[in-house]
């Protein structure tokens, strides 16, 4: 059962050094094909936040990151030799695959569990979270990004996410992977051959179990449609990357269909840039 005790609110001047930074920059120095990131790597809560009022239980659920996901983005860094950014803080704090007017970017409720700390947050503190936990991240992706095509370079950017295999007590979700997009799918077909090349029984959802519908998600359009950069969201269930044997093994797989997709396919152009409003 959920703790509905009063939680403080959000006070970036009460952040100290037993608190993590708002992002972690992988591989500065790796070469430009891909650009990584894990928008949802941490369940970690600012200290005075009292664990946002929630079970300690809950913060280990899916609600509060995605499962498997942060491991699976280190070894992809490793095995691209690929920059990657992996964000600091939970999503229940304040979700940086949501643009900041989604009544999602502050959760109230997710899956079922209610957010004590996030009932009526005021417009203050929901822009104190951002100054000091999104943009610090999204500050950092665009500026690695926007110097790479300065430099007439042209990375594939992908982002790495997991999910639950069950949600709100729904059917089992037989995907075990997902290739997520929605006006540039042209990485799709070349990753679906990879994958099956090297996964014979893989099940691969096309925009399953998610879909990144227009204001629905903020890393992919900010980061991939604005700039018109080959672009990819990948989802693994959570139950094949939940031990660091399966984050590694999947890992391995995802590193080398983008890499054969990459080297058979590329290079890929730039193309006429989306707009969001995010």
């Amino acid at each position: 059962m959920t703790d509905m005790r009063e939680t403080p609110p959000f006070d970036p001047a009460r952040l100290d050094t037993e608190d993590p930074p708002p992002f972690t920059r992988l591989n500065p120095d790796g070469r430009p094909s891909f650009v990584l990131t894990c928008d949802h790597a941490s369940r970690a809560v600012p200290g005075h936040m009292d664990g946002l009022g929630l079970a300690a239980g809950d913060l280990s659920r899916h609600i509060a990151w995605d499962i498997g996901a942060a491991e699976v983005t280190r070894q992809l860094a490793e095995r691209l030799d690929a920059p990657a950014f992996l964000a600091g803080y939970s999503r229940l704090v304040i979700d940086c695959n949501r643009p900041l007017t989604s009544p999602t970017s502050i959760p109230t409720v997710s899956d079922g569990s209610e957010i004590p700390a996030n009932r009526d947050v005021s417009a203050a503190e929901a822009a104190a979270r951002a100054d000091a936990l999104f943009w610090p991240y999204h500050r950092q992706i665009a500026g690695t990004l926007d110097r790479l095509v300065a430099g007439s370079e042209i990375p594939i950017f992908v982002a790495v996410h997991s999910f639950t295999p069950q949600l709100n007590g729904g059917d089992a979700r037989p995907w075990h992977i997902g290739l997520l997009w929605e006006h540039d799918g042209r990485l799709v077909a070349p990753l679906r051959a990879a994958f099956s090349s090297l996964v014979p029984d893989i099940c691969i959802g096309h925009n399953q179990p998610y879909a990144i519908v227009g204001p629905s998600d903020y890393s992919i359009p900010e980061h991939g449609q604005n700039r018109g950069l080959p672009h990819i969201e990948i989802e693994i269930r959570q139950d094949l990357i939940d031990t660091q044997e399966g984050a590694e093994l999947w890992a391995g797989r995802v590193a080398e269909a983008l890499e054969s997709m990459r080297t058979e396919h590329g290079p890929f152009e730039m193309l006429t840039p989306v707009k969001h409003n995010p």
